[in-house]
């Protein structure tokens, strides 16, 4: 498994982001185990301190749990806090400047829906 840093973001930041999206996509369920900090760190050739914080984080909010013995889980409902926090970032954070530049390209929904790749008309 190879992986490309960026530069401008710590690894642990990414490491979490890239957990997070694995969860959001449905390739780690809630009860599912993540994969051992010992394993991840030797996977990506990154120290294992560096894994653990990003799981740390992940404890913090609540998404997984430490089990004594057994290692980090997916807890009940990590998908859908998820789900919920990465709407209200993305409309509080993203979304005002993609519908300015929108409306500064002329841009309205019908016709972004209609072009946009994957909609119906595309296929065709």
């Amino acid at each position: 498994m190879s992986i490309t840093w960026n530069d401008s973001v710590p690894i642990y930041r990414q490491l979490r982001e890239r957990v997070v999206a694995m969860i959001l996509d449905g390739a780690l369920n809630e009860g599912d185990p993540l994969p051992s900090v010992r394993q991840v760190a030797g996977d990506f050739q990154i120290n294992p301190l560096t894994v653990s914080k990003a799981y740390q984080e992940l404890v913090d909010e609540q998404l997984v749990e430490k089990r004594r013995g057994l290692g980090m889980f997916v807890i009940d409902g990590a998908r859908e806090a998820l789900l919920k926090s990465e709407r209200e970032r993305f409309l509080r954070e993203e979304w005002p400047a993609l519908f300015a530049r929108l409306q500064r390209m002329g841009l309205d929904l019908k016709t972004l829906m209609r072009e946009a790749p994957g909609s119906k008309e595309d296929a065709s």
